[in-house]
């Protein structure tokens, strides 16, 4: 397939790398043979893989597949593969990690944010640390820095017909899906189904009742409480101006007696007579101060308790809407022996506030029983592809077999009340996935399940180093294959290009100037849970 690039950029960066190309295969070619005798440094080879489209109308990809071993990208329909392509995935040390993923952000004219704004068009991320599949130069072997790099024709005629969600799953060996049935895979309700719609309406309208009531009663408490806040503040005042009207006429009265003049005496009486009026009206104030300031305690108590129940069934009401509304979206299952938990996500639509993917809902989290749970079980995929006369029908994708996908299934029991709360509504696409690993790191609220193989090199995860020096190019010192199809004046995320130097990689460290743009790392809010370690860089680039 022609290469066509699209923009004035990557047309004079590849005729940079066309000509700095020429002079660096010269170069591999005379150390190929000087180190081994005309053997090719690399290492053997898989058989080339060329691009082939299935013959019949393709449908909507619900699942890629991309074989380390055979360097070979393939994506499925319902009824089976559709396009399949060559890929480059990561060099040795750089090594694309072996595990399940899903495609969290598409970006047409993708370039670096973390390398030298390196051009990676048609990119599909499957994780926030700058792993993705994207188009690029190939080689004919493994020479990214831990991307996928497909050919630049093939990302960008896929690059529409992927969603956010559909599922990566990258295999140390050349797995392929199977049809596959057991009876622990869900089994949906068409009642339940149909009546889905008409569910979410009136859960929806319930919540939104539930929200404008708890705003009333917000504000009524809010009022409530300002009142009560206000009434030790008046009865002290009261008590002091009462303490000062009766000491006033205390020295009123006093006056009285000491009057050596009728004047005197009759100007002294009046002023008793008024102060007597005032300490009278304080008294009242007090009083009646006193006997209302319980019932506005009471009234404040009660409508801050009326609240409180107000925003309990806004919460919960919002809660079974979400869930009904979720309920019509596709389901995945991530079942760990590591943590002997089972964890569910579903794709909410709500883009993530602060930039970048949709948010998913994470709100399941709950024990399972796995027999024998000291023997490892393998990392199996099973994903409903369309529905049939008995509901959905499923495959199996292997890429560890410790059991096979049916032994690894039988060993787990999922809880009966999970079954019937997402089971009677579960869609095409929906999937089970069973492994020993724990959640990867790079498992947060804006991805489905990263599930990362700890027995495969993880490479790619590590944190790259800056461009060096354009004079230290030049002088060769890091002219050696990029991995992005010669030697470009740009480095990459494992996206593509950059200029390695010889001296040792140091320990994966945070690199400055890197803007985040994803969350904090998910970790599974159980204090016992296991995270899986064993690579570097941020949770976000």
């Amino acid at each position: 397939m022609a290469i066509r690039l699209t923009t004035a950029h990557s047309n004079v960066a590849v005729r940079r790398w066309n000509s700095i190309a020429t002079a660096a295969l010269a170069l591999t070619a005379l150390a190929a043979i000087t180190v081994t005798g005309g053997v090719a440094a690399k290492g053997a080879r898989p058989a080339p893989t060329h691009e082939a489209t299935v013959s019949r109308p393709a449908g909507e990809p619900i699942m890629a597949i991309v074989s380390i071993s055979a360097q070979k990208v393939t994506f499925y329909d319902a009824e089976g593969w559709i396009y399949r392509a060559p890929v480059s995935s990561g060099t040795t040390g750089r090594e694309t990690p072996a595990g399940v993923f899903a495609i969290v952000e598409k970006d047409k004219d993708h370039h670096s944010t973390m390398y030298d704004d390196a051009w990676m068009p048609n990119m599909q991320r499957i994780t926030w640390n700058g792993l993705a599949l994207h188009g690029g130069p190939l080689p004919g072997y493994a020479a990214s820095h831990g991307c996928v790099r497909m050919p630049y024709d093939f990302a960008e005629n896929l690059f529409d017909r992927t969603r956010i969600g559909m599922r990566v799953i990258i295999a140390p060996n050349d797995a392929a899906p199977v049809d596959f049935s057991h009876p622990s895979l869900f089994v949906p309700n068409p009642q339940a189904i149909a009546a889905a719609p008409d569910r979410i309406g009136t859960l929806s309208r319930e919540a939104d009742q539930a929200a404008q009531a708890a705003e009333e009663a917000k504000r009524t408490a809010a009022v409530a409480a300002a009142e009560a806040k206000a009434i030790p503040v008046l009865l002290r005042k009261l008590e002091l101006a009462k303490k000062r009207a009766d000491a006033e006429l205390a020295f009123a009265d006093k006056a009285v007696g000491n009057a050596k003049t009728d004047e005197t005496r009759a100007k002294a009486e009046e002023l008793k007579d008024k102060l007597a009026q005032r300490a009278a009206e304080v008294a009242t104030q007090l009083d009646a101060a006193n006997a209302t300031a319980k019932s506005k305690l009471d009234a404040a108590a009660a409508a801050k308790e009326a609240f409180k129940s107000a925003a309990t069934r806004k919460a919960d009401t919002a809660r079974v809407a979400l869930d009904a509304k979720l309920a019509v979206e596709p389901v995945s299952v991530y079942i760990s022996r590591a943590t002997q938990k089972l964890y569910v996500r579903r794709d909410t639509h709500k883009p993530a506030p602060d930039g970048g993917g949709e948010v998913f809902d994470t709100t399941i989290e709950v024990p399972v029983t796995i027999r024998d749970p000291g023997r490892p079980l393998g990392t199996h995929i099973f994903t409903a592809v369309a529905k049939n006369d008995t509901g959905l029908r499923w495959t199996a994708v292997t890429i560890d077999d410790s059991d096979d996908a049916k032994e690894a299934l039988d060993r787990i029991t999922i809880p009966q009340e999970l079954i019937d709360r997402i089971g009677p509504t579960a869609l095409p696409r929906s999937s089970i996935v069973i492994s020993d690993e724990p959640l990867s790191k790079e498992t947060n609220y804006r991805t489905e399940f990263v599930v990362v193989l700890s027995n495969q090199p993880q490479g790619g995860f590590i944190t790259r180093k800056p461009t060096p020096p354009a004079d230290l190019v030049a002088n060769g010192e890091a002219f050696i294959d990029n991995g992005f199809g010669g030697m470009f004046r740009r480095n990459d995320s494992g996206f593509g290009s950059f200029f390695q130097q010889s001296e040792p990689q140091p320990a994966p460290q945070p690199q400055p100037g890197i803007r985040r743009r994803s969350g904090q790392p998910y970790y599974p809010p159980q204090q016992s849970q296991q995270v899986q370690q064993g690579w570097g860089g941020p949770p976000g680039w």
